[in-house]
C-alpha cells in the first residue's frame, strides 16, 4: 500500500498531515510512505526525518499522487498557486482523508465521487468511544482554546495574574468564556493558568461541574434544562426567543470583563449571534473579545472574519487560524489520529477495507462507489 503525504496549500497553514513518528508506527514492507518535499517544514519536520522514518521524499507532485492507494491531508484538496489542481491527481480508487468541511466544498465532493474516489471527512468523526482516539475536531478545539486566551492576553492592555510590586497591587484580569466544550474547557484552563478571574458558561447545565474543576465561576442560566445537548455532545441550536434570554444574561458579565472569548457553534449552522452592538458598547475601552466562531459568521454582531477590528474601543480578534497555529503539536496529534484510523481500517493482510456498515466509516465516508454520501 502506498500512502502519499502532500504538503498543504492553504493560506495561514502549517501544519502536516503525517510526522515521521507517525509513519514510523506504519511504514513496512507492505506500507510504503511518499512525502512532498517540504511537507513538514513548517512544523519543524525535515526531509530528512522522513526519510529516516522510512518515508520517500519526491519533489514533483504528480509523480508523489501517482499510484497512491491512499492520500492524506489536513485540509480538502485545493488548486495550488502554479495551477495544479489536487482534485485531478487524486488515483481513481484511493481512499482521501481530510478535514473535508463538506456542506463548503459541494463541488470537490462532486468532483471526487465522479473520479471513483472514496474520501474521509475527518471532522464528521462520531464523538463515541471507539472514536476518542480518532477525533481530529476535539484535538484542534484544544488548540484553537489555547490560542484564543494567548491572542486575547496579548491583545489586552493589563497583566492577567494578581501581581504586588513596589507601586502597589495590579488586580488581575476578568476573562469571560462562552461555551464550555472542548475549546471553551481549554480556554479557562489557559486563562486560569495565566492568573485571570475566570466565568464560563454553556446552556448545558452538565457542563457547570467541567467549569468549576478548572477552578472557573460557572454562570447559571434560567432556560437551562437537561435536554440542551445533541446525541453528538453537541449544545442544541435554541430558539430566538431564548437566545434572547441568553444575550440579556451574558450582557452583564461582559461588561466587566477584560476579555471575552467565544466558542459557541451549531454543527452545520450559521453560529449564534450571542453578543449584540450595544453589548460591544457596554464594554470597556481595551477590552478585548476573540471570537473562535468567526468563520460561521461568529457570536458577536461585529466580528469581521478573518480581520481584527476596533469598534466602540473593543478589539475584536475574528482571526480563523487559530486551530492551525500551533504546527508542531497540531500535526503530532492529527498524525496520530490518521494512524490509529487507518489501522482501524486494514485488515490482516494490510489492505484497506471499506465497510459501510462500520459506525466510524460510514459516519465519516462523504463520497464512495461513485456517489457523494454527505447530506446536511
Amino acid at each position: 500500500m502506498r500512502i502519499a503525504v502532500p504538503k498543504e496549500h492553504t493560506p495561514l497553514d502549517q501544519r502536516v498531515a503525517m510526522t515521521p513518528p507517525s509513519i514510523k508506527r506504519l511504514a513496512s514492507d507492505d506500507i510504503q510512505f511518499v512525502v512532498e518535499s517540504g511537507a513538514g517544514l513548517g512544523a519543524s519536520f525535515t526531509d530528512d526525518e522522513y526519510r529516516e522514518a522510512g518515508a520517500e521524499i519526491v519533489q514533483d507532485p504528480r509523480a508523489l499522487f501517482e499510484g497512491a492507494d491512499v492520500v492524506t491531508k489536513i485540509n480538502s484538496p485545493v488548486k495550488r498557486e502554479d495551477g495544479t489542481d489536487e482534485v485531478e491527481l487524486i488515483p481513481p480508487g484511493a481512499l482521501f482523508l481530510a478535514q473535508m468541511r463538506p456542506n463548503e466544498h459541494e463541488d470537490v465532493l462532486k468532483r471526487l465521487a465522479e473520479r471513483g474516489v472514496t474520501s474521509f471527512s475527518m471532522e464528521l468523526m462520531p464523538r463515541t468511544t471507539l472514536a476518542q482516539r480518532m477525533d481530529c475536531l476535539s484535538a484542534f478545539s484544544t488548540v484553537a482554546g489555547y490560542m484564543a486566551v494567548i491572542r486575547g492576553a496579548e491583545a489586552a492592555s493589563k497583566f492577567f495574574p494578581m501581581l504586588t510590586t513596589a507601586a502597589g497591587t495590579i488586580p488581575p484580569a476578568n476573562v469571560f468564556i462562552i461555551g464550555a466544550g472542548v475549546a471553551g474547557l481549554q480556554a479557562i484552563a489557559t486563562a486560569r493558568r495565566l492568573g485571570a478571574v475566570v466565568e464560563g458558561f454553556d446552556i448545558r447545565p452538565e457542563t457547570k461541574e467541567q467549569v468549576q474543576s478548572l477552578g472557573a465561576t460557572f454562570v447559571e442560566w434560567e432556560g437551562a434544562s437537561d435536554d440542551m445537548q445533541t446525541e453528538g455532545g453537541y449544545a442544541k441550536e435554541v430558539s430566538a426567543e431564548e437566545e434572547e434570554r441568553e444575550r440579556q444574561l451574558l450582557s452583564d458579565h461582559i461588561a466587566k470583563s477584560d476579555v471575552v472569548v467565544t466558542t459557541a457553534l451549531v454543527p452545520g449552522r450559521p453560529a449564534p449571534k450571542l453578543i449584540s452592538e450595544a453589548m460591544v458598547k457596554g464594554m470597556r475601552p481595551g477590552s478585548v473579545i476573540v471570537d473562535l466562531a468567526a468563520e460561521t459568521g461568529g457570536n458577536c454582531e461585529l466580528t469581521v472574519k478573518g480581520e481584527v477590528v476596533e469598534r466602540h474601543g473593543v478589539l475584536i480578534l475574528g482571526q480563523t487560524d487559530l486551530a492551525a497555529s500551533l504546527p508542531v503539536h497540531g500535526s503530532l496529534m492529527y498524525g496520530r489520529i490518521v494512524t490509529v484510523l487507518l489501522q482501524h481500517i486494514m485488515n490482516d493482510e494490510n489492505k484497506i477495507v471499506i465497510d459501510l456498515d462500520d459506525e466510524i466509516t460510514t459516519a465519516i465516508a462523504v463520497t464512495h462507489d461513485g456517489n457523494v454520501r454527505y447530506q446536511q
